[in-house]
Order: C-alpha cells, then sequence, then structure tokens
C-alpha cells in the first residue's frame, strides 16, 4: 500500500464518517475532530456507520489521494471502538482491512540495536 522503508504514522478516526465526502470534506474531518494537520503527512483512515465502508485520505508530497475499500460481506473492526482517534501500525492497518482482530495478536520481543 505505502512505500517500503518509509516511516508513516496511520491515524484512525473512531467517529463514523459519511463516506459521501471526498477530498475537502475529510480534511475538515481530520482538522475539526480530529484536531490534526492533514497536510502533516500522515494517513487518516475512517469507517461509515454501518463498517462496510473504509477510506484512508493522505498527502503523498505533490497531491491528495484517497483509497477506498468497501466489503461486500462483514463490517471492519475497530482496534479501540469508542476511542475517537488513535494511532495503529501499518500492520495494525493490514489485518484491518483483511478482517483479523487486531486484539488477538500479539507482538513478541525482538532485539533492536541501541
Amino acid at each position: 500500500m505505502f512505500a517500503p522503508g518509509q516511516p508513516i504514522r496511520i491515524m484512525l478516526c473512531g467517529q463514523a464518517v459519511d463516506m459521501r465526502k471526498s477530498f475537502t470534506g475529510l480534511q475538515v474531518v481530520v482538522r475539526q475532530i480530529l484536531g490534526e494537520d492533514p497536510s502533516d503527512g500522515n494517513v487518516y483512515v475512517f469507517i461509515n456507520r454501518r463498517g462496510n465502508y473504509l477510506k484512508a485520505l493522505y498527502w503523498d508530497q505533490n497531491g491528495w489521494c484517497i483509497w477506498s475499500k468497501r466489503l461486500e460481506q462483514g463490517q471492519f473492526h475497530l482496534p479501540s471502538p469508542g476511542v475517537l482517534k488513535q494511532m495503529v501500525s501499518e500492520t495494525q492497518l493490514r489485518l484491518l482491512l483483511e478482517g483479523l482482530s487486531v486484539e488477538i495478536t500479539r507482538r513478541y520481543k525482538r532485539y533492536r540495536a541501541a
């Protein structure tokens, strides 16, 4: 989805968003509801009320991008329901997109050089 090796921050909006919104509407949601700057390079992910449609908004240095996915069956499940905004990793976003629960996964300790 994103270029490998690039550190990205992914912010997941916990409030249901009207999926008729496009670039400008989603930028307003980022500013007013999440209190963030939409052009800061982060990826902002939104889910509709029914939970079957997801949009991601991000700035790629020369223009706005929207990526979307609609499920034919089932729903996306938020890692922490009820939280207005939460930071997720790219791995957690991939699990969300695949329909896997983020809560049941476990990250094992790995060696990291100081």
